[in-house]
């Protein structure tokens, strides 16, 4: 049976770097036969958290449900029928991007955090699908995880999904031109991990 690998994409440029690295990771796991789904986060309607822990409220290994009504649920439901997810942002200073960060927050009823209860607690305590996770900037990658929120905003994502990391593609010195064209090296790299996705 073939897998299904669904990306979730934080940048409010697409064709830009963090795009074309996406690309090319559903590329390579379409080439060996993966099903996979792009969502831009851009183009969805996802309300902001308000904190109001309606969905960590409920005991179980099931994600809570949100209260509001906007395309946060349809969303989910895609990632949680895949076997794994490609988690992307660029860094927009020095963190994941607003929009990226809003999904994030919305991720929350992956805990159960009943009212008196002092601290969240995983629901579910082992990850069930891989995760590649993307970031992209202007700095050197190698700076993206030292200097920056972003790689943490991109785990927590991840946790939350019931993803394990496999996989982390932080691609620098994108802020060159207005149309960074990614790096053969990158995009190799970017293609051998979608094919690992497929496997």
């Amino acid at each position: 049976m073939s897998k299904k690998v669904v990306a979730i994409v934080g940048s409010y440029r697409k064709g830009g770097t963090t795009d074309q690295v996406v690309d090319a990771v559903l590329g390579g796991a379409g080439a060996k036969g993966a099903e996979t789904l792009k969502i831009y986060l851009v183009d969805r309607y996802i309300e902001f958290c308000q904190n109001c822990r309606v969905c960590t409220q409920t005991p179980g290994e099931e994600r809570g449900k949100c209260p509001q009504d906007d395309e946060m649920e349809e969303i989910l439901r895609e990632v949680e029928s895949a076997d794994a997810v490609v988690l992307a942002s660029p860094v927009n200073y020095y963190n994941a991007t607003a929009i990226f960060r809003r999904f994030l927050e919305r991720l929350v009823g992956a805990v159960y955090w009943p009212w008196g209860q002092k601290a969240p607690q995983p629901r579910k305590k082992r990850p069930t699908r891989k995760a590649v996770l993307v970031a992209t900037s202007a700095m050197p990658g190698f700076l993206i995880p030292m200097t920056t929120g972003t790689g943490k905003a991109l785990e927590l994502a991840a946790a939350s999904l019931g993803a394990k990391p496999v996989a982390r593609l932080w691609v620098g010195l994108a802020g060159g031109e207005p149309q960074h064209e990614l790096s053969a090296g990158s995009l190799r790299r970017a293609q051998k991990i979608g094919y690992g996705l497929a496997a």
